[in-house]
Formats: structure tokens, C-alpha cells, sequence
């Protein structure tokens, strides 16, 4: 009875393993960080990784241990936990513009053409490649720490809002919502 229960697990797991195998890693940054004790220096790893679906999910984690792939290990996942659904029209790109701030950060996000391509350094080149976005524009104003920077894109992309969003909490139509904000016909009418 008891080898019935683990292959039921073992294929669980192991659907759970394809699933999570189509999920893109970045690692964004990693850092050698030191402890001082009574003996001298205890030397130890932290990392940042950016984990996505390329279908408009991402996360990101931190992970700290002696050794780096103990620290990336712990790092994705954390990220792998804490996704979020990030709207994105037509699948390219952010329904509109925001800016996001956590600490000296300040991110700003801006919707893109076709053909613009990811316009972004570092940890925020990351976000966008794993969500799968493939047209945004952003500048990073204030502080080029990691850790900052990815938080206040977070914190952008947590507030960013679709037009079917707008719509429910209206009680409108999304193609109402798009007239007012002065859509183009063509978007009303795929809508």
C-alpha cells in the first residue's frame, strides 16, 4: 500500500517538474558577503534571480548560503513561490505607462510599438525577457542597486491594470473603456 502512495507523489512531482521546467531563470546578480567571529572572516554568497513563464508570469528571489549554488537553489525558489500575472496587451506589451518606486529606486515603465524591442538595463532587462514581454521602454533613475531596482519594478507591475480589470470594476464594457481612453477603432472592435 505504502508503494502505492509514492508512485501517485512521484507522478505529481513529476508533472509538477514539466511544468515548472518551461520557466525561464535569470540570475541578476551575486555577491560575496562576509561575516566577522572570533577566528577571522566567514565568507558567504548571496543571489538574485529572476524566475518567468514568458507567457506575462514572473517572480524574483533572494537566497543567501556558503556556497553559490546552495544560494541560487534557494533563491529560485523563492521566486518560484511568489509569481505574479502581469497583464499585457497583445501579449508584447504594458497597457500603459506607470512608475515604480521602492527606496532611492525609481523605475519607469512605458508602453512600446511593435518592433521596439526590450529598452532596459540589468535586472529590469531580466523581468521583462522571463515575462515574455517583447516591446517596453524603461529608465532606472536613482539608485543601481539590484535588490532596489527589481523591488520598485515590482511594485510598478503589482499596480498595473488591464482594460478588462478597468471594465468589471466600472461596469462597463471593455470597448467603452477604451473609447474614453481614446482607443483606435481597431482595438475596440478585437475587444
Amino acid at each position: 500500500m505504502a508503494q502505492q502512495g509514492r508512485g501517485r507523489r512521484g507522478e505529481r512531482g513529476g508533472q509538477r517538474e514539466r511544468a515548472e521546467s518551461d520557466l525561464q531563470e535569470k540570475l541578476v546578480s551575486i555577491n560575496r558577503v562576509a561575516k566577522v567571529v572570533k577566528g577571522g572572516r566567514r565568507f558567504g554568497f548571496a543571489a538574485v534571480i529572476v524566475v518567468g513563464d514568458g507567457k506575462g508570469r514572473v517572480g524574483f528571489g533572494t537566497g543567501k548560503a556558503r556556497e553559490v549554488p546552495e544560494a541560487i537553489r534557494k533563491a529560485t525558489e523563492q521566486a518560484k513561490r511568489d509569481m505574479m500575472r502581469v497583464p499585457l496587451r497583445e501579449g508584447r506589451t504594458l497597457h500603459h505607462d506607470i512608475d515604480g518606486y521602492y527606496g532611492a529606486s525609481k523605475v519607469t515603465l512605458r508602453a512600446a510599438e511593435a518592433g521596439t524591442g526590450i529598452i532596459a538595463g540589468g535586472a529590469v532587462r531580466a523581468i521583462f525577457e522571463c515575462m515574455g514581454a517583447k516591446d517596453v521602454v524603461t529608465k532606472s533613475i536613482g539608485t543601481t542597486n539590484p535588490h532596489n531596482v527589481i523591488k520598485a519594478t515590482f511594485s510598478a507591475l503589482k499596480n498595473l491594470t488591464s482594460p478588462r480589470a478597468v471594465a468589471s470594476r466600472r461596469g462597463l464594457k471593455v470597448s467603452e473603456v477604451l473609447a474614453r481612453r481614446g482607443g483606435d477603432e481597431s482595438a475596440e472592435a478585437r475587444e
